[in-house]
C-alpha cells in the first residue's frame, strides 16, 4: 500500500521521535511552490482559491516531521532488533484479544478478499497496534510539510496532499481535523490518501469508509488491497533456507524484487522445502541475525505484503505476528473445550454476533 518508507508509531516511540517535540513554522502561502499548488487544485478540481489558502496558512510544517522521514526503523534497524519491537508477548495477545472481539468482520473479511485471517490482523498490529496508536499529527500538516518542505519526496507528497483534500471534500473526512502518523498515513491500517481512495471498502453499508472507528471498513479495506496486488488464497507466503556456503557470495537477498522463482534459487543452491511448483515467483531475503546472517525465501503472497510498505524486516514481522497470533486463537479456541469464546461487544459499525 505504502509507497514511502516509513516508521510506524512503535518504531517511533523506540527511536524517541515525538510529535511534541517538533518545531513549527506558518506555511507562507505566497511561495511560488504552494502558489503553485494551490492554482493546480483550482483548475484541475475546482477548488476555491481562497479557502485553500486560508487553510495552508493556518496549516504548520513540522520539523520532527521530516527528521522522522529520514530514520526509518527499517533502515535504521537489524533484523533482530526490529523483530524485537514488532513479536512480542504484549502484540500477540493483544490480537488475540483483537481477533476474538472482532471475528465476525474479521471472517467477512477474509473471506470476500481470500487473505487469511491471521495477516489481517498483523498488518493492524503492526501499524497501528489494533488502532491504538493511530498517530498524533494532523494529516494536513504531514502532508504539506512534505510536500512543500522535503524536496526528497515532494513529488509523491504533493500527490498525496491533493489526494487527501479530494479525500476530505467527497467524504466524511475533516480536512483539519484528521490525525495520522507523521507521513499523513491514516486510521488503524495507516492508508495514505490515494489509496484510502481506491481501495477502502464501505463493508458496514452505512454509506461512508470510515477507516479510524468502524472495523468491518478497517479489515475489508486491508482485505481489499491485498487482493488487488496479487494475494493468491491459501499459497504460502514465507520459508525457512539454506544456502550452499559455496555459492552465498553470488547471492544478494537484500532487493524487494520477485526476480527468482522456486527452481531458479534451488539451482543457485539455495536449500528449502516447497510445495510449490518450480516456476513459482520467488525472492531469497538474506536475515541478519545476531549470530549473522540466516535465509529465508519469500513468495508471491510475500510480496505483496511488501507492497504494504516496501521492507522485507516489515513483511517478516507482519509473518511472524500473524503466525503467532493464529496459534493463539486456536490455543484458545482448544482451551474453551468445545464452546465458542466469549464474544467480546461488537466494535463500532460491527454487527452484534
Amino acid at each position: 500500500m505504502i509507497r514511502y518508507v516509513r516508521a510506524t508509531s512503535a518504531a517511533l516511540i523506540a527511536l524517541g521521535l515525538f510529535a511534541s517535540a517538533s518545531a513549527a513554522i506558518a506555511f507562507d502561502t505566497r511561495r511560488p511552490d504552494i502558489r503553485h499548488f494551490v492554482e493546480h487544485m483550482a483548475e484541475a478540481h475546482g477548488f476555491n482559491r481562497a479557502k485553500l489558502r486560508k487553510l495552508l496558512k493556518a496549516a504548520q510544517s513540522q520539523s520532527s516531521i521530516v527528521e522522522a522521514m529520514d530514520k526509518p526503523a527499517e533502515k535504521a534497524k537489524p533484523w533482530f532488533e526490529y523483530r524485537s519491537i514488532f513479536v512480542t508477548d504484549k502484540r500477540i495477545q493483544a490480537g488475540v484479544d483483537f481477533w476474538l472481539a472482532h471475528r465476525l468482520a474479521l471472517d467477512q473479511a477474509s473471506i470476500q478478499s481470500g487473505v487469511a485471517p491471521e495477516y489481517l490482523v498483523a498488518i493492524l498490529g503492526v501499524e497501528t497496534f489494533y488502532g491504538q496508536r493511530m498517530g498524533h499529527y494532523r494529516v494536513l500538516e504531514a502532508l504539506a510539510t512534505l510536500a512543500f518542505d522535503y524536496p526528497a519526496r515532494s513529488k509523491f507528497f504533493s500527490d498525496e496532499l491533493e489526494q487527501f483534500l479530494l479525500l476530505t471534500r467527497e467524504g466524511s473526512i475533516d480536512s483539519w481535523s484528521a490525525m495520522g502518523s507523521y507521513a499523513g498515513a491514516m486510521g488503524a491500517p495507516q492508508f495514505m490518501p490515494s489509496n484510502y481512495r481506491k481501495y477502502a471498502l464501505d463493508a458496514s453499508g452505512d454509506g461512508h469508509v470510515d477507516l479510524w472507528n468502524n472495523w468491518p471498513d478497517v479489515l475489508a479495506s486491508v482485505g481489499n488491497y491485498f487482493k488487488e496486488h496479487g494475494w493468491i488464497s491459501g499459497e504460502p507466503v514465507l520459508a525457512e533456507a539454506n544456502v550452499d556456503s559455496s555459492k552465498d557470495s553470488g547471492l544478494d537477498g537484500r532487493k524487494v524484487t520477485l526476480d527468482e522463482t522456486v527452481g531458479s534459487l534451488k539451482s543457485k543452491g539455495v536449500s528449502f522445502d516447497s510445495a510449490l511448483p518450480e516456476d513459482a515467483p520467488a525472492l531469497l531475503i538474506a536475515v541478519d541475525e545476531a549470530d549473522g546472517t540466516h535465509w529465508r525465501v519469500g513468495y508471491k503472497n510475500f510480496y505483496v505484503i511488501t507492497r504494504y510498505n516496501h521492507s522485507t524486516l516489515y513483511a517478516m514481522a507482519v509473518q511472524e505476528l500473524a503466525s503467532a497470533v493464529k496459534s493463539g486463537v486456536l490455543a484458545r479456541d482448544t482451551g474453551a473445550v468445545g464452546a465458542a469464546p466469549a464474544a467480546a461487544p461488537a466494535g463500532p459499525g460491527e454487527p452484534k454476533p
